[in-house]
């Protein structure tokens, strides 16, 4: 443990080095030129490397099979799977560009593309990051709009599920752009193999500070309450349907024990996905001065990252319309499993009074 200071009038303003260190060399030091082995051993490095692979291996296909069956089987067209294909698109982006880079660099002990890489990687990674994040607050939204229908006979169209994806990337860029425009930067952190938004340092000149509140606030805090809030009505209408309609009674219990099952996988992974970062960024920022290891950022920066395995898992495989055509694209068209792709994952909106578990898949 040690603690970090800002080395600003030391350091050339591409990167950061943690203390201790020999400020007569800093170049030695430097996460663009040399192995950062005074922060790791090689199997450190060797195994974040290894694991960074395995996100590729894994990623890459299942994204690029949710877009490519998509675009196959005109029954998953629809308006509320638009979504799904632009969370697949944003993971896609984190994989070609953050996880093949950070594998590249920790296979090199150090970011060996140099700092203008770095950026590029930071704000990719970022950007990639913050439009799945806002996407899993438009699945729970378009959710709540579908089976709640707060807005009365308002039917949610084509139209309006694109908007909500040109949402994502615009609030994707408002929180990743400022950095590469003076508000804070993008900097190699953790074992210095990736890059991100500084939270390091303390210098004036980027209010490294209130741009991670605001990523906080903006990018963590508003998604998450959208989220539980989306699906907490959803549960709650669900509950107000067994109540009112007796002879529906089993049906809506059923779907309700699939909506309560759902939020806890939604919640738990938007928390297991984003909490880390969140949090451990935050603390810092608001405990300058306190003793930490800047090697434990690497750990919220793979979480981050392993998201993309496991948001198509979520969204994708829990569909049963998605994972029949996806077992039949696989398997030359015919599912080994039997799956009935005509059950679940219905295109169309529906009352809530005919709600069933199909309809309130998270897809």
């Amino acid at each position: 443990m040690h603690k970090t200071r800002d080395l600003w009038d030391d350091l050339p303003e591409d990167f950061f080095i943690p203390v201790p260190l020999d400020t007569s060399n800093l170049t030695a030091l430097s996460p663009f030129l040399v192995p950062q082995t005074h922060l790791g051993s090689p199997a450190i490095f060797m195994g974040m490397s290894a694991f960074m692979f395995l996100l590729i291996v894994l990623g890459m296909p299942i994204n690029i099979l949710t877009v490519f069956c998509t675009a196959k089987y005109k029954k998953l067209r629809s308006h509320l799977n638009y979504i799904l294909v632009n969370l697949a698109l944003a993971n896609l982006l984190v994989v070609c560009v953050g996880s093949t880079t950070a594998f590249y660099s920790f296979s090199h002990m150090y970011f060996a593309l140099g700092p203008t890489a770095c950026k590029i990687e930071g704000f990719a990674a970022t950007l990639g990051g913050m439009v799945s994040l806002w996407s899993l607050a438009v699945v729970a939204f378009e959710r709540f709009l579908v089976i709640c229908k707060p807005l009365g006979n308002f039917t949610f169209r084509g139209t309006h599920a694109i908007i909500g994806c040109l949402a994502t990337w615009v609030l994707g860029l408002v929180a990743s752009a400022p950095p590469l425009f003076g508000w804070s930067r993008y900097i190699p952190e953790g074992l210095q193999c990736s890059c991100g938004p500084d939270w390091y340092t303390t210098n004036n000149k980027w209010n490294n500070e209130s741009y991670v509140i605001f990523l906080f606030c903006f990018c963590f805090g508003v998604p998450l309450a959208i989220i539980i809030f989306s699906y907490g009505r959803l549960l709650l209408t669900l509950r107000a349907v067994r109540e009112d309609l007796n002879n529906m009674a089993t049906l809506t219990q059923k779907a309700e024990r699939e909506v309560t099952k759902m939020v806890v996988v939604m919640v738990a992974r938007f928390l297991v996905c984003w909490l880390p970062y969140a949090s451990f960024a935050l603390w810092v920022v608001t405990h300058r001065g306190e003793s930490f290891d800047v090697r434990l950022a690497s750990i919220p920066a793979v979480f981050s990252k392993a998201s993309t395995v496991y948001n198509p898992i979520i969204y994708v495989f829990m569909n049963k319309q998605f994972r029949s055509c996806l077992l039949k694209l696989l398997f030359c068209g015919r599912s080994p499993f039997g799956e009935d792709d005509d059950v679940s994952g219905s295109s169309q909106a529906t009352q809530v009074s005919s709600v069933s578990s199909s309809q309130v898949s998270p897809a």
